[in-house]
Parts: C-alpha cells; structure tokens; sequence
C-alpha cells in the first residue's frame, strides 16, 4: 500500500507546511477530522490550519501499520506530536487513524481522527 503511505506522507507535509492546496486535493470534501474534543469537516480543519490555530512543528512518526478492506484503507501512525494550539506549545503521544477512500485507483483522506495515547 505505497500509494497511501506516499498520500499520508504529502497530507502531513502539507500540514506543516500550511500548503492548502494539497489539502484540497487529498482529503475527501465530505472528510471528518477528530481531534481532542472537537470534529471537523475538511473546509473548518484548513481553515484552522490557515488561520495558524494549530501549527505542525514536528512529527515524530514511530510506527505505522496498514489494513486495506476492499476500497478502505486505514493506517495508523503511532506520532510524538508538537504542535503550536491556539498560540501554546503542547506536545501529546498520539495513535492516528487515517482512513482512505479508493476511487479508480486515487486514494483520498476520509477520516482522520486523533487518540491521545500514554508512553
């Protein structure tokens, strides 16, 4: 599944690089974002992004595992997040489950949803 470990690659990349554009192309319009306490359609998550409410400073990815289920794919990454969150920087051990749609072979972002996990 290297078609959606390079679709995640460039999602994240475009996360710290705030390169909107990417997004859209990428992330399904009808995707679902679920962070710590809030859930956001696509159009809010980049709106956020360009806003700088939440800014991508580093990403430690630590361990990833794929499950494809006919045209669903779901990764999980297990990341060391530090982001800047409403001007404060936070650091927070996540698992995040990214969920793929396939559609003639194109491979767009449908969910990505964000589980605080302990070390």
């Amino acid at each position: 599944m290297e078609k959606v470990l390079e679709v995640s690659n460039r999602i994240w990349d475009a996360f710290q690089k705030e390169n909107v554009d990417v997004l859209v192309d990428l992330v399904h319009q009808h995707a679902r974002f679920v962070h710590m306490g809030v859930t956001l359609s696509r159009d809010e998550e980049i709106n956020i992004i360009n806003e700088r409410g939440i800014v991508y400073k580093e990403i430690d990815f630590q361990k990833s595992t794929i499950h494809e289920m006919e045209s669903t794919v779901v990764l999980l990454n297990k990341i060391k997040l530090i982001a800047i969150v409403d001007g404060k920087e936070v650091t927070n051990p996540f698992v995040v489950t990214e969920v793929y749609t396939k559609k003639r072979d194109i491979f767009k972002l449908a969910s990505m949803s964000y589980t605080k996990i302990n070390y």
